[in-house]
C-alpha cells in the first residue's frame, strides 16, 4: 500500500510505467526511493548504469570517477557529447542524471578509489556498481563489498565480449553468494589482457551490459525476478549468443573461504602488476629532453599500423603481436623506447622481450603518446 506523501503527484506519474507491473508496483518503487548505489566509473558502463538507474527511482546516487573526458570516450561513453572534452566526468555525469530526474540525489566524489578511501566512502551505500575497466579497481571494489557486507554488481567488455555478475549478495535465508575472488582467486598477467584504449571495444557493448548491470541492481534491491548471484554471465555481441556459467564459494578464498588470510585492503597495483615490476620508466618529460640532447637511441612504436597511420612520432613500427618475431630488429647495444597510445602494450611487449630474449636496455614511455601529447601541446 503506498506510504503517505512518499511520493508527490509528479514521481507518481513519471514512475507510473514500473508502478503499473504486476511484479513491481508501488512496493518495488519505494524500494528503489530508499536505496542508496555507488557506481565507480562513470565511462562506457557508467553511462548507461547512471541514466537507467537515475530513470529508475534510485533514491540517492554517489558517482565515482577521476577521470576527464577524452575525445576518443564519445564512441560510447554516452553521457557525454563534444562540448565535455577536458572536463571532469563524475560532475559532467552527475549534472546530466539530475536534470533526466531531479527527484534523487547525487554526490560526487572527482577522485580515484583506492585502499586508503575504499571503506570509508563504499560504506554509505547499499550496493556498489563496478564501471570500471582495470583489474586492481575491481579487487579493491570485491575486497572492500566483502570486508563491509556489500553487495557487488560487477561488469566487464573487451571488444566484443562482455561479462555480468553479482557478488556477494545475501538472499532471503541469508546466506552470501559467491564474489569476485571465487571467480579468480589472483589476477591474470597484465601482458595478456590489454584494457580497452589498447585492444579496442564495439562502442555499443557497454551500452548492453551496462544496462544489465543497472537491472541487477534494481533486482537485487527489489528482490524481483532471479538475479545473477552465483552465475557468471558471458555475451558475445558478434554472434548475439550468450552463455551462463555456475560460480561457487572456493574454500580457498583469502577473503572468506575456511582460513581467510585477507583482513583489510591492500596495495592492488603491486597484486595485479608483478609481472610489470622490472619494467624501467622514462616519463614524457624525460623523453623529450632525451630527443633534443642528441643522444643516440631506436623508438619502437607497438601500435597497429592503422593507429600509426593516423598519428604517430616516427618511431619503428613493430605491432605488440609481432614483437617476438622481430627480436633482430630490435638494438641491444643501446638505448631502446616503446611506447604506445597509452603505456599499457609497450609495457606487454618489454616484458616479454626481458623475460623470454634478455634485454636490459628497454624503457616504457610511460603514459604513451597520450601523455607525450599533453607535455609537446600537441
Amino acid at each position: 500500500m503506498l506510504q503517505k506523501n512518499l511520493f508527490t503527484k509528479e514521481e507518481l506519474n513519471r514512475y507510473n510505467r514500473h508502478i503499473i507491473l504486476p511484479q513491481f508496483g508501488v512496493a518495488a518503487q519505494e524500494k528503489l526511493k530508499a536505496s542508496k548505489v555507488l557506481v565507480v566509473g562513470s565511462g562506457g558502463l557508467g553511462s548507461p548504469l547512471l541514466f537507467y538507474l537515475a530513470a529508475a527511482g534510485i533514491g540517492a546516487i554517489g558517482i565515482v570517477d577521476f577521470d576527464c573526458v577524452e575525445e576518443t570516450n564519445l564512441q560510447r561513453q554516452i553521457l557525454f557529447d563534444t562540448n565535455n572534452i577536458g572536463k571532469p566526468k563524475a560532475e559532467i555525469a552527475a549534472q546530466k542524471v539530475q536534470e533526466l530526474n531531479p527527484y534523487i540525489r547525487v554526490k560526487v566524489y572527482n577522485e580515484k578509489l583506492t585502499p586508503a578511501n575504499a571503506l570509508e566512502i563504499i560504506k554509505g551505500y547499499d550496493i556498489i556498481a563496478d564501471g570500471t575497466d582495470n583489474f586492481p579497481t575491481r579487487y579493491l571494489i570485491n575486497d572492500a563489498c566483502v570486508l563491509l557486507g556489500k553487495p557487488y554488481v560487477y561488469g566487464s567488455v573487451y571488444q566484443f565480449e562482455g561479462q555480468l555478475s553479482l557478488f556477494n549478495y545475501k538472499n532471503k535465508n541469508g546466506e552470501i553468494g559467491p564474489n569476485y575472488r571465487d571467480l579468480y582467486s589472483t589476477p591474470p598477467p597484465p601482458e595478456s589482457i590489454p584494457d580497452c584504449a589498447s585492444g579496442g571495444v564495439l562502442g555499443v557493448l557497454p551500452g548492453i551490459i551496462g544496462s544489465m548491470q543497472a537491472l541487477e541492481v534494481i533486482k537485487a534491491i527489489t528482490g524481483i525476478g532471479e538475479n545473477l548471484s552465483g552465475k557468471f554471465f558471458v555475451f558475445d555481441a558478434l554472434t548475439a549468443s550468450s552463455k551462463t556459467f555456475i560460480i561457487k564459494p572456493n574454500p580457498d578464498n583469502p577473503l572468506n573461504g575456511s582460513n581467510p588470510t585477507i583482513t583489510s585492503l591492500i596495495d592492488y597495483d603491486a597484486f595485479c602488476k608483478t609481472p610489470f615490476a622490472n619494467i624501467k620508466e622514462l616519463s614524457a618529460e624525460e623523453f623529450v629532453r632525451l630527443r633534443v640532447s642528441g643522444e643516440d637511441f631506436q623508438l619502437i612504436d607497438v601500435r597497429e599500423p592503422a593507429e600509426y597511420e593516423i598519428s604517430n612520432i616516427e618511431g619503428e613500427l613493430i605491432p605488440l603481436k609481432a614483437i617476438a618475431e622481430s627480436v633482430d630488429k630490435i638494438e641491444k647495444g643501446k638505448k631502446v623506447i616503446l611506447h604506445c597510445q597509452s603505456g599499457t602494450r609497450s609495457k606487454q611487449a618489454i616484458a616479454i622481450l626481458q623475460e623470454k630474449f634478455g634485454f636490459s636496455n628497454l624503457y616504457n614511455l610511460s603514459g604513451g603518446l597520450d601523455e607525450y601529447r599533453k607535455i609537446i601541446g600537441d
